[in-house]
């Protein structure tokens, strides 16, 4: 088993390269694909799938059709992002928040009679 507390800030660039193109190898030899076969599923050519295997640099764009066709899209998870909420706008939110329900103003009937 490999030691998973690696301080990434502290590899070089094409050292994680290195490690996402280990990564992605590991994926595709789990499900039992030919770098063939995955290029064909994720558009690309061979050698594209190969460069990636070696640690050489690919497209971000190719990444991601990779990704795609090994079914590890959940990954990128990481990089959504949720809209932030300041105190002072939550607190006047919750201020405005209905407190009590109120019966509806019952207004007389209006007659037709000419009165």
């Amino acid at each position: 088993m490999e030691n998973t507390n690696i301080n990434r800030s502290t590899l070089s660039d094409q050292a994680i390269v290195e490690t996402i193109g280990a990564y992605l190898k590991q994926k595709r030899l789990e499900i039992n694909k030919t770098q063939a076969q995955l290029a064909l599923e994720a558009g690309l050519n061979r050698w594209t799938v190969t460069q990636i295997e070696k640690g050489e640099a690919i497209s971000l764009v190719s990444l991601i059709q990779i990704m795609r066709a090994l079914d590890i899209l959940h990954l990128l998870d990481i990089f959504s992002t949720k809209e932030k909420i300041s105190p002072l706008l939550l607190a006047k939110l919750a201020k405005k928040k209905k407190q009590r329900a109120r019966s509806p103003i019952n207004k007389p009937l209006q007659s037709d009679s000419s009165w």
